[in-house]
C-alpha cells in the first residue's frame, strides 16, 4: 500500500539528466492535454519539478535540485514529501459497513481496534487481485480507504456494484469518493520525517503506532493523518484539504532536513523494500498466496472464508502452488526489468522479472519477479537474459533493506 501502497507502475527506461529512470505508463510533457494538475501542481512548478503524466495526473519524476539516486538516499537518511494525490480516497459510512469490506476482502475489519488500519486487496471470484489498498476502520460505522489511481475507476466501479446489491438486502452502507480537487494526500518519508512533523501537529506522533491514524491540526489545517508509507522507512500519509495542501507542504519544508521527492524515488525505495507494485508484480492474474502475500489472509478469515475467491485461496494455502513472487538481487551490469525471463543453470525459463531498478542504497541491482516454487530458496543461483545476455543473479530475501516502521515492542 499501498501501501499502499501502491498508483505505482514503472518498467521501461527513459533517460532524464542522464539517468535511467524506471517508467512505464508516462507520456511526455507535450503529450499532456487531458493530465489533471493535482493540488500542489504549483508547488511542483515552483520547486523545479520535472512533470510527467502518470495515472493521469501531472506529477514529478524528480527536482531539478537532486538526481534520483540522491533523493532515494535523502529519502532514507533524512525525509521527503511525496505527492500521492492521485491516489483514490474514499470514505465509507453505516452500521453495515464492516460486514460489507469483509464482502469483498480478506481482512479482519471486525477484530480491528479503531484507529488501526491494515493493507488489504480486492479480489475476483477466482483469487485474483484487483487491487491492493489501506482500510482504516476509523470506527465501527466509518472506514476510511486509499487505493491505486490506475485503479481508480476499477475500484470505484467494484465498490459501487458490491454496495448496492448490499443495499438491496437492507443494509446500512454508503460510500463517498474524494475528489483530489477536495482532498490533496502526500506521503512524509522518512528516518526526521516524524520529529519534523511534530513540531507542526497537535497530534502526539510518539502514539501514533504504524498502520494507526487521527485526524488532528497540521500546520493550523485539519487533517488525518496515518503512520504508514511505500518506502520502508517511518512515516506517515497526510489527508489535507486541497485549499491547504501547499500550506502544509510549505510547512514541513522549512528546514534543510527536508526535500521534495518524486516518482523516480518513490519507485525505487519501494522495490529496495520488497513492495509491490499494482500492474507489474500484482494483478488479476495473481492471487495472494503465488504473490507471497499470504499473511494477507486473516486468521479468522481463513477460518470462516466468505471472501471472494477463498475456495482458490485457502486450497493454495493448503496444497501451495507452483510459482511464487521473490526477491532479486544482481551485484553488477544493468538492471533487469519487467519482462525480462529468468532461467536456472540448464539454460530453461523459470520465471520472470515483474520490476526492477538499481539499488542506491545497496549497490548492484534489485528486482522481484515469479519463478518456479522448487527455486524460491533465497541463494539459488539463476540466470536473468538482459538485452539478449545471460546474466548471474540470484534469489533473496526481501525486504533488500531493513523495515523500520514504528511498531510498539
Amino acid at each position: 500500500m499501498s501501501c499502499v501502497i501502491l498508483t505505482r507502475a514503472f518498467c521501461l527506461p527513459r533517460f532524464i539528466n542522464k539517468q535511467i529512470v524506471p517508467v512505464s505508463s508516462l507520456r511526455l510533457y507535450s503529450d499532456q492535454s487531458k493530465s489533471r494538475r493535482t493540488p500542489l501542481y504549483n508547488l511542483h512548478t515552483k520547486y523545479g519539478g520535472k512533470l510527467v503524466d502518470f495515472a493521469g495526473f501531472f506529477l514529478p519524476v524528480q527536482y531539478s535540485d537532486m538526481s534520483l539516486s540522491a533523493s532515494h538516499l535523502f529519502t532514507r537518511e533524512s525525509a521527503s514529501i511525496f505527492d500521492v494525490s492521485h491516489m483514490l480516497q474514499t470514505n465509507i459510512r453505516g452500521k453495515d459497513c464492516v460486514s460489507w469490506f469483509e464482502s469483498i476482502c480478506p481482512v479482519d475489519l471486525k477484530g480491528l481496534p479503531e484507529g488501526s488500519g491494515s493493507l488489504t486487496v480486492f479480489l475476483t471470484d477466482k483469487g485474483g487481485i484487483i487491487d491492493d489498498l489501506i482500510v482504516t476502520k476509523v470506527n465501527e460505522e466509518t472506514l476510511y480507504v486509499v487505493s491505486n489511481a490506475g485503479r481508480m475507476e476499477v475500484d470505484k466501479q467494484h465498490m459501487k456494484e458490491t454496495s448496492e446489491v448490499f443495499r438491496t438486502r437492507g443494509k446500512d452502507v454508503h460510500v463517498e469518493f474524494l475528489d483530489a480537487n477536495e482532498r490533496a494526500l502526500v506521503a512524509f518519508q522518512g528516518p526526521k520525517a516524524v520529529s519534523v512533523l511534530q513540531n507542526i501537529t497537535d497530534i502526539s506522533l510518539h502514539d501514533l503506532m504504524f498502520m494507526t491514524s487521527k485526524v488532528g491540526v497540521v500546520a493550523g489545517v485539519e487533517c488525518r493523518v496515518t503512520r504508514c508509507g511505500y518506502t520502508g522507512e517511518d512515516g506517515v500519509e497526510i489527508s489535507i484539504p486541497a485549499a491547504n495542501a501547499e500550506v502544509v507542504v510549505e510547512a514541513l519544508l522549512q528546514t534543510d532536513q527536508v526535500k521534495l521527492a518524486g516518482l523516480g524515488a518513490r519507485d525505487s525505495l519501494r522495490l529496495e523494500a520488497g513492495l509491490c507494485l499494482y500492474g507489474n508484480d500484482i494483478d488479476e492474474t495473481v492471487t495472494p498466496v503465488e504473490a507471497a502475500l499470504t499473511w494477507l489472509i486473516a486468521k479468522r478469515r481463513r477460518a470462516e472464508g466468505g471472501f471472494p475467491g477463498s475456495d482458490v485461496i485457502l486450497r493454495q494455502i493448503k496444497e501451495g502452488v507452483s510459482r511464487r513472487r521473490v526477491g532479486i538481487r544482481m551485484e553488477s551490469g544493468p538492471p533487469a526489468r519487467k519482462g525480462a525471463a529468468l532461467k536456472d543453470s540448464k539454460g530453461e525459463t523459470v520465471g520472470e522479472i515483474t520490476s526492477g531498478c538499481p539499488a542506491p542504497s545497496l549497490g548492484g541491482n534489485v528486482a522481484m519477479g515469479y519463478i518456479a516454487e522448487s527455486l524460491k530458496k533465497s541463494g539459488t543461483e539463476l540466470l536473468v537474459n538482459i538485452r539478449g545476455k545471460d546474466v548471474p543473479c540470484s534469489v533473496a530475501k526481501m525486504p533488500f533493506v531493513l523495515s523500520k516502521y514504528y511498531i510498539k515492542k
